[in-house]
């Protein structure tokens, strides 16, 4: 029942009661329900708000906002005022982690599961039944769920779980996507948001970056006449305008946010930026500022793409701000991956730089894994505030259904998240024993770039170990010394490499993650606790 609707019946049957107290006297029942009635609709309308201002494929370092010890030349480039003014009055996470690639980490948001244990650990194709790996000459495909997620039972190669939306809503929230969904592929239940629990879908489907952002161009790039795959479905108000995608979905995600504002329902809204994925289309608003400071043109046109999604958040913010509703909202900040630093396959110029981590979107190294996070939760998080516990994509399903009250829910799957509401309350806690998983034992691309085709890794505390399956080696780090992995301590320190192995192996057979096999042989590649040097 939403707020509206539990204060009209309250009030009525309060009047009702009065009424009847005066002719009979009965003081101590009407009391009762005035009580009552008035605890009730107290903690419903206390319920808060909950936003996930999720970007895609933004590095740590793409931002004004430092998520280091100190401010690097990345940070002066770009132009970020919004996430300030969200770090300034909210706490930032300098250990965020989401998975590889966008997929894998949308689907663990949604359900609380580990990449390893959802078994969807690669990008997901408009196509149904298609594999998006790149065929390899030493590895045979893995048997990953390629159509992702799915509320029902029974769908080919998809995960069956209940949807975070999906619960929220069953607990009185009105739950809206605007953006990017890439849940799962055309033709399955995934693919379509309101199938998981979204109320309203704004031009979510089963595409995974638009074709365009131009609304001159209709959001779209067709050819030979025809419509492409990746047009962006929904916006054709927008078509013919000078509307940027970024500005259109979050025009439209806040028109979505009267509805429940003005029945006093609490909601849930997921914005989904494309942005800064490519295509790299300029957002002539802001394109000056970075040719004059010297960017090349595909940098510049970058640094647009970060500037224009800022914007967005300012104006979710001051739109909270107008409406007097931020005191009574969360919102919390995070990319899906790490930023596409590589070298383009047809040569050029890379376009994002996750310096001082190392490579970046598509590889288990931290340029691919680490994450802009901020959280603002008015009267919990204290303004200005930093949190080093590591913490990963996971993790938002059971934090956020510990913020909106939902104690135990009916899931269909064994969730591997923890909620960090007692880091927001306390940004100072600390928990070294905890263990972090990626994997992606998948082939990202055709050519063989660094640091990006089948790996896993795990973390624990300070200590970092990576198991590159193709080199049929483990390398250990500690990232509190060598946030970059530069210097591999596995020679060095064996017994921790053991200890992390086996630790690491258990967990993996634990989820029953997928594992590939060799090509000439059929057999399977060494677990981690295998390929330890005696």
């Amino acid at each position: 029942m939403n707020g509206g609707l539990f204060h009209l019946i309250c009030h009525t049957y309060l009047r009702e009661s009065f009424l009847y107290y005066q002719m009979k006297k009965l003081f101590a029942p009407v009391v009762l329900v005035i009580i009552t009635c008035l605890n009730t609709f107290s903690q419903v309308a206390q319920k808060p708000n909950i936003i996930i201002f999720l970007v895609d494929d933004m590095g740590w370092q793409d931002t004004s906002v430092p998520f280091w010890n100190k401010t690097t030349s990345f940070n002066q480039r770009y132009n970020t005022p919004n996430m300030e003014r969200l770090a300034k009055a909210g706490t930032k996470f300098t250990n965020a982690y989401a998975m590889p690639v966008c997929t894998p980490t949308r689907v663990s948001l949604l359900t609380g599961v580990n990449a390893a244990h959802h078994r969807v650990t690669h990008w997901t194709s408009p196509d149904q039944n298609k594999n998006t790996d790149h065929p390899d000459s030493v590895f045979n495909a893995v048997d990953w769920n390629i159509n992702g997620l799915s509320p029902e039972a029974g769908i080919p190669h998809t995960f069956h779980a209940t949807p975070l939306p999906a619960v929220l809503r069953n607990n009185g929230y009105f739950t809206i996507l605007s953006g990017k969904a890439h849940f799962g592929s055309s033709g399955t239940p995934g693919a379509d948001p309101t199938n998981l629990g979204f109320d309203v879908n704004i031009a979510g489907s089963s595409i995974g970056h638009p074709a365009s952002y131009l609304g001159k161009k209709n959001y779209d790039a067709p050819a030979k006449g025809k419509p492409s795959r990746n047009a962006v479905p929904g916006l054709e108000a927008y078509h013919g305008t000078d509307t940027f995608l970024s500005d259109a979905i979050t025009i439209e995600a806040l028109k979505a946010l009267e509805k429940p504002i003005n029945e006093k329902q609490p909601f849930f809204l997921y914005l989904s930026h494309y942005a800064v994925h490519t295509p790299i289309n300029a957002d002539q608003r802001y394109l000056a500022r970075y040719l004059k400071m010297g960017l090349d043109s595909v940098e510049a046109k970058y640094a647009t793409l970060v500037e224009g999604m800022d914007k967005s958040l300012g104006d979710v913010l001051d739109y909270l701000d107008n409406k007097n509703i931020a005191k009574n909202t969360v919102v919390i900040f995070m990319s899906d991956n790490g930023g596409l630093s590589r070298t383009p396959p047809r040569g050029g110029k890379a376009w994002t730089h996750n310096l001082p981590l190392k490579a970046g979107k598509g590889s288990v190294y931290e340029g691919g894994i680490r994450e802009p996070m901020l959280v603002r939760w008015p009267e919990v998080t204290k303004p200005g505030t930093v949190a080093g516990q590591y913490v990963i994509i996971e993790d938002f399903f059971p934090t956020i259904l510990d913020i909106a009250g939902v104690k135990n829910p009916e899931l269909i799957q064994e969730t591997d998240g923890e909620s960090f509401v007692k880091i927001l309350k306390n940004p100072s806690l600390k928990n070294d024993q905890r263990e972090l998983v990626w994997h992606h034992p998948n082939r990202w691309t055709p050519d063989e770039g660094p640091n990006i085709h089948y790996a896993s890794a795990m973390r624990k505390g300070h200590w970092k170990l990576i198991y590159d399956y193709k080199k049929a080696s483990l390398e250990l780090y500690n990232l509190k010394s060598d946030i970059g992995e530069e210097n591999n301590l596995a020679d060095s320190n064996p017994a921790k490499v053991k200890e992390l192995a086996k630790l690491f192996t258990q967990k993996l057979k634990k989820w029953d993650a997928q594992w590939p096999t060799f090509k000439t042989t059929g057999k399977l590649v060494p677990w981690p606790d295998q390929v330890i040097k005696q």
